[in-house]
C-alpha cells in the first residue's frame, strides 16, 4: 500500500471544496446527497465547513461489488434521499472514474425536478473518463490505480484510513487483510 495524498493534504483539500460551494451559493438553500457508502467520510468532513442553509440526505449507487477492482453495471437505489423538486442539489461522491455513475444521477436528479444539479468529487482519475460529463467540483486529480481509504475501500475493507492509499496488485491479489 502506497500512500497518495496525506490526512493534511485531505484536510486541505475539503476546505478548499466547502470555500468554493460557500463562494457559489453565497447563503442560499443547498441540499448535498452523499453517495453511498463511498462519500461518507467526505460528507461528514464537508457538511460541518459550508455556511449556507443545509439539507443532507444520502442515495444508493455501486458499480463496484465485493473484490471487484473495475466497474460493472451501475445499481442506484434514491428510496434514502429526500424530495429535490425545486431544491439545489450537490452530488457527493468519492471518486470520478469511468463517470457512468455521476453522469446517470446527475440526469435522476433532473428527473426528480431539481432546479439545478452540480456535482463534487474527492477524486478524479485522469484518464479514464467514459462520459462527456465532468464534475463541477474535484479535490485531487489521481493515476489509474486502484485506492482505498478515506471512505474508499476494497471489498468492504480500509473505509477507515485517514489518508488515500494505492493498492498494488500483489496486495489486490491476495485480499484485503
Amino acid at each position: 500500500m502506497r500512500t497518495l495524498i496525506s490526512q493534511s493534504q485531505l484536510e486541505a483539500g475539503v476546505r478548499d471544496l466547502a470555500a468554493q460551494l460557500n463562494q457559489q451559493y453565497d447563503g442560499r438553500p443547498l441540499t448535498v446527497l452523499g453517495v453511498l457508502t463511498g462519500s461518507v467520510v467526505l460528507l461528514a468532513d464537508l457538511i460541518r465547513q459550508l455556511e449556507m442553509p443545509l439539507r443532507v440526505g444520502v442515495l444508493q449507487a455501486r458499480s463496484y461489488r465485493g473484490e471487484a477492482t473495475s466497474p460493472g453495471e451501475l445499481v442506484v437505489n434514491i428510496d434514502l434521499m429526500p424530495a429535490v423538486e425545486g431544491c439545489d442539489v450537490l452530488l457527493l461522491d468519492d471518486i470520478f472514474d469511468t463517470g457512468r455513475t455521476l453522469d446517470e444521477l446527475v440526469r435522476r436528479m433532473h428527473t426528480c425536478g431539481a432546479a439545478s444539479v452540480r456535482s463534487m468529487v474527492l477524486l478524479t482519475k485522469v484518464g479514464r473518463c467514459e462520459v462527456e460529463y465532468c464534475p463541477d467540483y474535484s479535490a485531487f486529480d489521481i493515476p489509474n490505480e486502484f485506492v482505498v481509504g478515506y471512505g474508499l475501500d476494497y471489498d468492504d475493507h480500509y473505509r477507515n484510513l485517514p489518508f488515500v492509499a494505492a493498492l498494488d496488485p500483489d496486495e489486490i491479489a491476495a485480499g484485503a487483510q
